[in-house]
């Protein structure tokens, strides 16, 4: 069954494409029709494409990696941030720090660098100092913050990339592109296919046509979480039972030994009641 049906991709407003003029001839093949000089997108492809994305991001998610949520654009920004926090998955929603993937070392020094700031005014080390440099300090957790707060858990680079138009976030994609990452990404008619992974053509300007793509994708994130865990637990379940297993059949393996030992005591007892009665 698809994670998202016609009806509900049609009510969203995920078919409204830009200006004809405006198109990207790369996307002629997820463009149903054009109306009134728009161009309108075929949503049976996007469900097919939605439910192809969302069983790789099942997968990447059941395997415990994470996926980069990118959405900078005003329309997306509260959404991309309400689904991402609801699937414990970081995301970037200001503006894309240049060289966040390709240099990456360096950003997580600036984390390190918040999370050092957090450590010192929670010892009291601030207490000693000035007013204004105590601003000054507070100033720079705040930016820091504001920039990489929502990618502090982020130890190591994302396994995936998930993009909302991939013409704003061009650097992004660009990045993910010569690192091998792979990306995932809603493609309007006026965006390049080409460097997208896994293309899911729709309407990347409207709130309510981002929210439903993404209510799919980031239950298919859930679902791969939840077996993960299951997994985890009859894991340890198995780990806790095999030395059980292996004691029991020690024990078995004594009292074979113990009968054992009586058969032939009862056998050399009466071997030498024999002997005597000779």
């Amino acid at each position: 069954m698809s994670r998202v049906n016609f009806d509900t991709l049609l009510e969203a407003g995920c078919h409204f494409g830009h200006l004809k003029r405006k198109w990207n001839p790369a996307m002629a093949p997820y463009i149903f029709m054009e109306r009134n000089g728009i161009h309108i997108i075929d949503l049976n492809k996007t469900v097919a494409k939605v439910d192809e994305a969302a069983e790789a991001l099942k997968q990447i998610a059941k395997s415990g990696k994470k996926v980069l949520f990118v959405a900078t654009k005003k329309q997306a920004k509260q959404v991309v941030a309400e689904k991402a926090a609801s699937v414990n998955m970081p995301y970037v929603i200001e503006r894309w720090p240049g060289g966040m993937l390709t240099n990456f070392p360096t950003i997580r020094k600036a984390v390190k660098k918040m999370a050092t700031i957090d450590k010192l005014t929670n010892d009291g080390t601030y207490s000693n100092l000035s007013k204004r440099e105590v601003l000054q300090i507070s100033r720079q957790r705040a930016k820091l913050e504001k920039n990489l707060g929502s990618i502090a858990d982020l130890t190591r680079l994302p396994s995936a990339l998930f993009v909302i138009d991939v013409l704003k976030e061009n650097i992004a994609v660009r990045e993910a592109n010569r690192l091998g990452i792979p990306v995932f990404a809603i493609v309007d008619t006026n965006s390049d296919p080409s460097n997208v992974d896994f293309v899911i053509p729709a309407n990347d300007d409207a709130t309510k046509s981002v929210e439903v793509i993404l209510d799919a994708c980031c239950a298919a994130i859930a679902e791969g979480l939840e077996e993960r865990k299951a997994e985890k637990v009859d894991m340890e379940a198995a780990g806790e039972n095999a030395p059980k297993a292996a004691k029991k059949k020690t024990t078995k393996a004594r009292m074979d030994k113990a009968e054992e030992d009586a058969i032939n005591a009862a056998k050399a007892a009466a071997f030498i009641g024999k002997d005597e009665e000779a």
